[in-house]
């Protein structure tokens, strides 16, 4: 039956269409039936989901427009990804608009051999021998110039089969080895094998660092044609760095990710299945429970796992401790964990032998892949946990805080402050904005603090941000908050309410305490205690969490150039004032690491070269850091 879209339905679409999210992912959309239509991707999805509701349509688009109930999305994190997990759902469910990859079409994949000299080749068919896979890559061309490079670089053997009677046309040309004539052994033609492997990871910095040497040599002993050759080998690299993907993985165990997003009782689990190396689809499920993390997590998987939907052989979910700010509770935090073990969760294996007579392995991981899935899924779930809070609004919340700080109006207005500094060096101080609940970032302001340089003075700084901002608000006639929030004790408390009360403002102000999550009230005798799962608290979690995301990043930004310099003046040729013009110009590491080479040259005034080694030096300096 022809479905014909109403007005009400035509209205909750195009809603939906303007609160998509603009993050690269897949949009699915489904008739009155549920049944998958169509698939599509998209590099951002709120773009593309709202062109189906603008300009003329074709036949095609027409029909498919007048048939849609509804539309889902899935966030991934490149465009990359989005291209191979719409190609997965479409061989999946064969949605009937989708006209395109019905034909089993695969991407193309880069095989190293599980043998003593191993072959590397392109192919199409994954098979599970212990062979090394990379990809898929979509551009079939990119794999046909990786390989033509790896070969020049790198000549491994060509024939099936190692044959002893002698080199053969390969070798005599450069691009084989020949171990079947004893030209090379076993393990100097594994360390080659190796860098292959590091050169298909994208692990390319070495590589890169030992190519610009071998040239600049070839080019003091005036052999030009083979320092253009390994100059080309250099930019080939630099262009063919392969894409990572979450969404496949070319690991065939089956695989569950679970995360999770909670604002007070509201909480949204996301759970993203592997199977046969490949992302085949997105759950998700809307709870409401006062239930703390840790118990809210056992009552999912064991609710959604049954006789229909068995638990596969590992189910990662994403970590459980709670996010502290320094070091020294992030070291607590992992005693607690190690001498815990996750309890609760044990108590899921009763379930899974009851209901499955086995237990898969539960598992918060450590390794990068796993990681980047989880995250994924994670933002999966915040997404749909911001348009909940957004329905629901944050009346309920700003009341319980109303009553539980005896307030005399709902708090509409919050502001927040934190400091953050090291050893008094580049002292720095947040003010975020909240409206309604909600961040309003455009009032986020920064403070490089004046009086506090050198020292380490919690109190004098508190005060003196205070001071900056109520005298010229009240000088301005500007707005005033209904509530503000400081980033601390009793302490902080009453240094910023002296401020206040200097400057006649009228205005109620909280502390929160980060390790006992309790609420102060000026020159109170005991704290105010909330519920873990108040939604009072919550806001104030959350206003507290951005002021210090916001103040943390500005400080590490400052002493980011600190450093900076001296990574960079350890470059041949780059001193002082050539460090400076390239950081002003690119301002961190991060950027410096990703920079082209021919661009940083131009825009820096530097030569290729030196570029080259900048960035080299600067990826390597951000990967020394990730590492710590």
């Amino acid at each position: 039956m022809d479905y014909q879209l109403n007005s009400e339905n035509i209205g909750k679409l195009k809603a939906a269409a303007l609160d998509a999210p603009c993050e690269p992912g897949v949009y699915i959309m489904k008739d009155a039936a549920g049944e998958i239509i169509y698939v599509g991707k998209a590099k951002s999805l709120k773009n593309r989901i709202k062109s189906y509701f603008t300009g003329e349509k074709d036949a095609k688009t027409a029909t498919l427009m007048r048939r849609i109930a509804s539309l889902e999305t899935i966030i991934v994190q490149s465009e990359y990804d989005a291209l191979l997990l719409e190609n997965t759902l479409i061989k999946q469910h064969s949605p009937k608009y989708n006209i395109s990859l019905k034909d089993g079409k695969t991407y193309p994949v880069i095989r190293i051999t599980h043998e003593d000299f191993p072959r590397i080749f392109r192919t199409r068919r994954v098979v599970q021998d212990k062979s090394l896979y990379f990809g898929p890559f979509p551009d079939g061309q990119a794999v046909t110039a990786m390989i033509d490079l790896i070969d020049k670089l790198f000549p491994l053997r060509k024939c099936k089969k190692i044959k002893k009677n002698g080199p053969c046309m390969y070798y005599h040309i450069g691009r084989c080895m020949a171990p079947c004539s004893g030209k090379i052994g076993k393990e100097d033609y594994a360390l080659h094998v190796q860098k292959v492997v590091k050169l298909l990871a994208g692990e390319t910095d070495s590589l890169i660092i030992d190519l610009t040497v071998k040239m600049h040599e070839a080019a003091r002993a005036l052999k030009f044609e083979d320092a253009a050759q390994i100059r080309n080998a250099i930019r080939a690299i630099e262009n063919l760095a392969g894409e990572e993907t979450s969404v496949e993985d070319l690991n065939p165990e089956d695989r569950d990710y679970i995360a999770w997003a909670a604002e007070g009782v509201l909480a949204t689990f996301t759970v993203f299945s592997m199977r046969g190396g490949k992302m085949t689809g997105r759950d998700l499920f809307r709870t409401k429970s006062a239930a703390d993390e840790q118990d809210s997590l056992e009552l999912f998987i064991t609710t959604y796992y049954d006789q229909s939907r068995p638990p596969p052989a590992k189910i990662f979910f994403q970590d459980l401790s709670p996010r502290r700010q320094d070091a020294k509770d992030a070291k607590e935090d992992e005693e607690e964990n190690s001498n815990n073990n996750f309890a609760p969760l044990r108590l899921c294996e009763r379930n899974f032998e009851e209901k499955f007579n086995r237990m898969p392995e539960l598992i918060t991981p450590t390794e990068k892949h796993h990681g980047a899935i989880l995250a994924m899924a994670r933002q999966n779930a915040a997404e749909d946990l911001r348009k909940r809070l957004k329905e629901r609004g944050a009346g309920p919340a700003l009341d319980e805080l109303m009553h539980a700080l005896n307030l005399d109006a709902r708090p509409e207005l919050i502001e927040g402050f934190d400091i953050a500094q090291l050893d008094g060096k580049h002292p720095v101080a947040s003010l975020i904005t909240f409206k309604n609940g909600i961040p309003d970032r455009k009032n986020y302001r920064h403070f490089k603090l004046r009086t506090v340089i050198g020292i380490v003075d919690d109190y004098a700084a508190m005060r003196e941000v205070v001071s900056r901002r109520y005298s010229r608000q009240i000088r301005e006639e500007k707005e005033l908050p209904d509530l503000i929030l400081v980033d601390g004790g009793l302490g902080q408390v009453n240094a910023a309410k002296g401020v206040l009360d200097e400057l006649g403002a009228e205005i109620s102000i909280v502390g929160l305490a980060k390790r006992e999550e309790e609420l102060w009230l000026p020159e109170a005798k005991e704290p105010v205690v909330l519920s873990r799962q108040s939604e009072a608290l919550k806001i104030l979690q959350h206003v507290r969490d951005e002021c210090h995301r916001f103040a943390t990043g500005f400080n590490q930004k400052l002493r980011s150039k600190d450093l900076l310099f001296s990574a960079l003046e350890s470059v041949e040729g780059i001193g002082p004032k050539r460090a400076a013009v390239i950081m002003k110009t690119y301002e961190s590491l991060s950027n410096i690491a990703a920079a082209d080479v021919s661009e940083m040259a131009e825009r820096c005034g530097i030569g290729e070269d030196a570029a080259r080694a900048v960035r080299a030096v600067a990826k390597l300096t951000v990967q020394e850091r990730e590492r710590r």
